[in-house]
């Protein structure tokens, strides 16, 4: 295809809360502007990840390039880059918006404005972007595109005849959207002879050719055998390969500025190509990095350790492959007594986490237990140093911690006005401070909160569904750390400290956890031939304790009547046998009692 002028180039997104249609919608373009030939064409084509296809979520940003015969008789070529829309991917999805100069806000014509909606479309006006708004789904019986128009013009602040009505389902209104596009959507800025500056908007890995780099190239231009620099890491290296997705990745001579393709350079490390990092050429020096980079913080901790000891360089391996897809997981070896070898993970939020888990499991055929997620905490030892720990057990000498910082979410819950006192119910339980709460058309409440993010880790988001029968939506920011008034509970079994029951809570809560923990430890631990104190203890000081009754032979079920002396003497004799094993005896706690005691943990948090 002819190589089009910059004026001509438009790079644009489509943004939406989950489930809005934004895959099909990106399946129609292709169709239309006959990118992918019908025959090839699958449901939510770019799609990639079995995962992403059964659980109907983007999980990796993907890109493609299309070229479309407007209404003014020129071709234009158009870049779209497809978005993660789960808020734990929302920094994949700013970095995103970034290399584009339009998005397309999509939203659903029975849901309405959710709350990613909001947050998505905030972070589109931030970067600048021309937004056109598109209500999807009007052939649904229940799609109600009039008040949904009008939600959307409360967002944006927009004119009634800006909103688009489409059904991406059935293809009807679909070419409007692209030619408002091409008209609405300015063209590319940056000069292609000025010094190479491009942004990395996402990296995955190939295992025959190592890193590939998804950029946008803001000013300059590349080609292969160029020497390049990563600004972030500091890395150089050369360009093996330039190319273009179409959607497959196709290779081209050169990429020049307002262009959107990949990069090959024989890195095999991921976390050399950051996501949000500027590509600059090698020998220009003093190159100002492109605004916005940000390490991405794991913000949930949990450790993942293998059913079978002997899987343990399995894990290792398998965590190691996935890493090379995803930078923003984090993994550390650890060791527990109870446990055995595994690893500590970091993940985005809970969503990461759970497919992260899942990938093992399915991809690698590994049996994991996974211990309930912790948050990372900030502690300001007495000496004045800080420390961050992701794991309680780490946290040993409570007299040296002068206070405990624990990290703060700022939440937005839309919901239908009947389900207020619910929602406002659920965040006083999690410790919610009040913030805001603001009526918007069409009877729904756009409510705000503080919360912990401790109290949102474990089943925050599965009760604000089943409070609201499924109407609620949510969209979280962090805010930082906050100084909480917080312990740290430890399990004694026996006497001796089980570190994969330790947990940091509130103060209140202390006595609540503990004897919950001890008394389900109680019912899952087998009954040992010695008596067993649960305890569960804060600082030196026992709060809460469980007793779990010693195994009991009959020793007289041998004596026919005769003498009760005797008798006496034999129960006598068995409970001095029961005193010295108590002395020595160990507790040996099978894996299945953990791994139903860590499983109830996480249940029964918060209900």
């Amino acid at each position: 295809m002819e190589e089009l002028k910059q004026e001509r180039i438009r790079n644009f997104c489509i943004i939406a809360h989950i489930d809005h249609g934004k895959s099909t919608l990106a399946d129609r373009f292709l169709e239309i502007t006959g990118t992918v030939p019908a025959q090839q064409l699958s449901e939510q084509y770019l799609d990639r990840m079995e995962l992403e296809r059964e659980r109907g979520i983007t999980i990796k940003a993907q890109a493609v390039r299309m070229y479309h015969q407007a209404r003014d008789g020129r071709n234009y070529l158009l870049n779209l880059i497809d978005t993660p829309g789960h808020v734990d991917f929302s920094y994949e999805v700013s970095r995103s918006l970034y290399a584009c100069e339009g998005a397309i806000l999509l939203v659903d014509a029975a849901q309405g404005v959710e709350a990613q909606t909001v947050g998505n479309a905030y972070l589109a006006i931030e970067a600048g972007l021309k937004i056109i708004p598109v209500v999807n789904k009007i052939d649904l019986p229940n799609a109600d595109p009039e008040t949904v128009s009008l939600e959307i013009q409360e967002l944006l602040g927009c004119d009634p005849q800006e909103v688009l009505f489409v059904s991406a389902k059935t293809g009807e209104g679909v070419r409007e959207v692209i030619e408002a596009v091409v008209e609405r959507v300015p063209p590319p800025q940056g000069e292609s002879s000025a010094p190479l500056k491009a942004l990395i908007f996402d990296s995955t890995y190939d295992q025959y050719r190592g890193v590939v780099v998804f950029v946008r190239l803001m000013e300059g231009e590349v080609s292969k055998g160029m020497k390049v620099a990563m600004l972030a890491t500091g890395k150089v290296t050369e360009v093996e390969e330039v190319g273009i997705f179409s959607p497959d990745m196709v290779a081209v001579t050169k990429l020049q500025a307002g262009q959107v393709g990949y990069l090959i350079t024989g890195i095999k490390n991921l976390s050399l190509t950051k996501v949000g990092d500027t590509v600059t050429d090698a020998s220009t020096q003093n190159t100002q990095p492109l605004p916005g980079y940000r390490e991405p913080k794991p913000m949930v901790f949990a450790g993942i350790y293998p059913v079978d000891p002997d899987d343990y360089n399995e894990l290792r391996v398998a965590l190691e492959k996935l890493q090379l897809n995803d930078a923003s997981l984090s993994f550390e070896p650890e060791t527990s007594k109870a446990l055995g070898f595994g690893f500590r993970c970091g993940f985005l939020g809970l969503l990461h986490m759970e497919i992260v888990q899942e990938r093992l499991e399915r991809e690698y055929k590994l049996d994991l237990i996974t211990t309930a997620p912790n948050v990372v905490y900030e502690t300001e030892l007495t000496d004045g140093s800080v420390k961050y720990i992701n794991n309680p057990s780490e946290l040993e000498n409570m007299a040296k911690v002068k206070e405990i910082r624990e990290p703060y979410v700022k939440v937005t819950i839309m919901v239908p006005s009947d389900f207020v006192g619910a929602i406002m119910e659920l965040a006083q339980e999690r410790r919610g401070i009040f913030v805001d709460m603001q009526y918007r058309i069409g009877d729904r409440v756009e409510i705000r909160y503080k919360l912990p993010l401790a109290e949102m880790v474990l089943d925050f988001y599965d009760q604000l569904k089943s409070r609201t029968r499924g109407y609620a939506s949510m969209d979280y920011e962090p805010l930082g750390f906050v100084r909480g008034n917080l312990v740290k509970v430890d399990i004694l079994i026996k006497g001796e400290q089980v570190d994969a029951f330790s947990a940091i809570v509130e103060k209140s809560r202390a006595y609540q956890y503990g004897k919950e923990m001890a008394k389900r430890l109680r019912e899952v631990i087998p009954r040992q031939l010695f008596e067993v104190p649960i305890q569960a203890a804060v600082g030196g000081r026992i709060i809460a304790r469980e007793t779990l009754k010693a195994k009991r032979k009959d020793v007289l079920a041998k004596c026919y009547g005769g003498d009760v002396t005797r008798k006496r003497k034999l129960l006598e004799k068995q409970k001095e046998g029961k005193k010295r094993m108590k002395m020595v005896g160990k507790v040996e706690i099978p894996q299945e009692a953990f791994i139903s005691a860590l499983r109830l943990g996480r249940e029964g948090k918060g209900t």
